[in-house]
């Protein structure tokens, strides 16, 4: 892969995880929860873990999934789907490409 491409695909990484938190920020503020608050529920010392999260620095490990969608009001196999089309959207296409074309 060129240098040109590593940076086109580095862009729409970042791009993703923001939209990804920007996500995750409407679920929180919809249960009324601060970030110092959703801190606290899911166990992190400081809330600006929550903030990288949401502004797309960071992303919520895999062992954390559950405890979010708790705090979250959501159910986990929602959040994790929704999460894939940000983290991982390849492997979201190929598992959920023919599910989402026969909603639509």
């Amino acid at each position: 892969m060129c240098a040109h491409q590593k940076k086109l695909a580095s862009e729409q990484v970042r791009e993703l995880r923001r939209e990804g938190g920007r996500y995750l920020r409407e679920l929180r503020e919809a249960q009324g929860l601060s970030q110092r608050q959703m801190a606290s529920l899911i166990g992190a010392d400081y809330y600006t873990f929550v903030s990288q999260i949401e502004t797309g620095r960071g992303r919520i490990p895999p062992d954390g999934y559950r405890i979010w969608s708790e705090a979250l009001g959501t159910d986990v196999k929602d959040l994790v789907r929704n999460l894939m089309r940000y983290y991982d959207p390849v492997t979201h296409q190929i598992l959920f490409k023919d599910q989402t074309a026969a909603r639509s």
